[in-house]
């Protein structure tokens, strides 16, 4: 397939941390953040979100009543 077999790459110990960070880097940079995707999926601005931030920033935790 693509790269290298997995066979050669499991041969040097070296070889493996370095395919795994690169597994690892794929991950990171595929899934996106939550803030990203709430903004997508609400439809918001980059304002409009920084506003409901700064809004529900003074709200304590404890005053769902």
């Amino acid at each position: 397939m693509f790269g290298p077999s997995i066979f050669s790459v499991f041969r040097s110990r070296w070889k493996a941390l370095w395919w795994a960070a690169g597994i690892l880097m794929l991950a990171y940079c595929a899934v996106p953040s939550p803030e990203d995707t709430a903004q997508q999926q609400q439809g918001l601005s980059p304002a409009e979100v920084k506003a409901l931030q700064d809004a529900f920033k003074d709200v304590p935790a404890d005053s769902a009543e």
